[in-house]
């Protein structure tokens, strides 16, 4: 059997998961960041926010997100993102897009083409900074004072030189996601690493001054912004700030809590249970270790988010014929002793419409032309023909459409299709069809596979697909 391929972490003791921007990248990084300065680069935070979405139709990232995710020190190739994607539990991944303090300076596969791709196929994108740290870590500088000194601990206006840091930071962050095609409105994650004092008054007025600016300046640009760091260091020092109401001290959207306690949820002990809750946190719950999903084995960290809204917007069809039905029952021509439910052929008539299968009107009768349509739906599908309308037709017509890999934490109108299927597919699951892939839906689909002799783990692929389209039950 060949060697597995592995990608592993440059720098295991510091924990680092850093990514460099691809060298061919670099000078379009250099010209957008001029542009985005001009020539004073102490350009002032009330200035208009910098708005890069015409340049880019890529998504909102994470957006609205709930389920798993993984980062590492390099950004995976895109052999091993589609092996993970078609395999792994995760559809998210941090990507270290700039700072001077990052470990894997060379970033071959971090590129436009490889976010814009990986955007389009599902992955959430967690973009992170790290550049200078707190002089209280101990590790840093790393390369050197000159190349990434720490945070400036000299108190004067209020940590002034502490906050042209955190600004500096900012403008170059901006200027990666920009090149990389993240748009505003995307959260941009500062990595801060942990320290064990956090009682040194020094460390933690300086560490505050410079997030507090990255905040401030991140939202000025148009971005969310995101502070990474431990649970009893940078977080405790934030949410003791926020509980104490500090006027001084800007707290940022969002969160992400290094703590490996193996529980994949966003609670610690460290912090305060009203604290960036319901839909701001995220948690890395378990450090460097190998996974391997598909055949490619990466080191890596664990995270559990818990981003934005947990339910997708409403659905509506054909001037709000409701499709989703408890049951999709069997339609046959009518007699005299058998009326179809109109229900359920106005579900058939809406979604055959929405196919462009059906020009007729929605009356609920199964007519003469209703039946012409669905008899040619059935001629299309393959599954055979017959005057009355089954429930293998149904399933092949729920699931007609796009074949995205679906999982934990995905949400919308692919996932509905897929619960509207498994309704007929596994009727004793009592599938929800509401649009969200939770730990139940995961539940339903790892039956469903095991039903039809498929391996049985909760991911929705392009084989899934192929048999709930093919009315496989």
């Amino acid at each position: 059997m060949p060697a597995r391929p592995v990608l592993t972490r440059l720098d295991r003791l510091d924990r680092v998961r850093l990514r460099l921007l691809a060298a061919a990248s670099g000078a379009l990084v250099v010209l957008l960041a001029l542009a985005l300065l001009g020539p004073n680069r102490s350009t002032p935070d009330t200035s208009s926010p910098v708005d890069l979405r015409a340049k880019s139709t890529n998504p909102v990232t994470p957006g609205n997100f709930t389920g798993y995710g993984f980062d590492q020190c390099l950004a995976p190739s895109q052999k091993a993102m589609d092996a993970w994607l078609e395999n792994s539990p995760f559809l998210a991944v941090g990507i270290y897009i700039s700072g001077n303090s990052r470990a894997c300076r060379n970033q071959p596969n971090l590129t436009p083409t490889w976010v814009s791709t990986q955007l389009a196929k599902g992955w959430r994108l967690l973009p992170i900074t790290l550049g200078p740290q707190s002089s209280c870590v101990g590790r840093y500088p790393r390369y050197g004072a000159k190349i990434d000194p720490t945070i400036s601990n000299v108190s004067t206006d209020s940590y002034a030189a502490a906050r042209a840091q955190a600004k500096a930071e900012v403008d170059k962050a901006v200027a990666a996601a920009g090149a990389l095609g993240i748009v505003p409105g995307s959260t941009l994650w500062y990595d801060l690493e942990g320290w064990s004092n956090v009682n040194n008054a020094t460390c933690r007025e300086s560490a505050l001054a410079f997030l507090s600016t990255w905040t401030k300046r991140i939202r000025n640009r148009g971005y969310v912004s995101g502070v990474y760091s431990s649970a009893g260091s940078g977080m405790k020092i934030l949410d003791d700030a926020r509980h104490a109401g500090r006027a001084d001290v800007i707290i940022p959207d969002h969160i992400w809590v290094a703590r490996w306690d193996g529980a994949a949820n966003t609670s610690t002990s460290y912090l305060r249970t009203d604290g960036w809750m319901p839909g701001r946190r995220m948690k890395q719950y378990q450090g460097g270790h190998n996974e391997t999903w598909g055949g490619v084995t990466i080191n890596i960290d664990r995270n559990y988010l818990d981003l934005g809204s947990y339910y997708p917007a409403a659905e509506t069809h054909c001037g709000n014929v409701p499709v989703d039905l408890p049951v999709y029952r069997k339609i046959m021509p009518r007699t005299k002793t058998y009326r179809p439910d109109p229900t359920q052929v106005r579900a058939l008539q809406c979604l055959l419409r929405e196919q462009n299968a059906y020009p007729g009107n929605l009356t609920g009768t199964f007519n003469t032309r209703t039946r012409a349509a669905a008899l040619a739906w059935q001629q299309r599908s393959g599954l055979g023909t017959s005057t009355s309308w089954r429930k293998k037709d149904w399933m092949n017509l729920l699931t007609a459409g796009a074949r995205p890999v679906l999982k934990v934490g995905s949400r919308g109108a692919d996932v509905r299709r897929v619960q509207r299927a498994l309704r007929i597919a596994i009727p004793s699951a009592n599938v929800a069809v509401n649009g969200i892939y939770d730990a139940p839906m995961a539940n339903a689909v790892t039956a469903y596979r095991k039903q039809v002799g498929l391996p049985a783990y909760g991911i929705v692929q392009g084989t899934t697909w192929a048999y709930l389209a093919g009315a496989r039950r």
